[in-house]
């Protein structure tokens, strides 16, 4: 029989995924924002980084999940 997966589990690593794709994000704006001479990739990588978190962020919402009940 398949263990069963807990809903707060799920909730946990959503939480988790929005923390790391954040951080990726604002990585990429950074090392852009640095740059010189940014390349159609760093724009590019930054628009799917930030849509990746706004994604999560949509479905978190919609999970009624808040960072503020769960631990980091």
């Amino acid at each position: 029989m398949a263990r069963k997966i807990k809903k707060q589990d799920v909730d946990q690593a959503l939480l988790n995924s929005i923390f790391v794709i954040e951080r990726d994000w604002k990585h990429i704006q950074s090392i852009a924002a640095k740059s010189i001479d940014p390349t159609d990739f760093s724009s590019i990588y930054e628009k799917l980084a930030r849509e990746k978190y706004l994604y999560l962020l949509r479905e978190a919402r919609h999970r009624n999940i808040s960072a503020v009940r769960y631990e980091r």
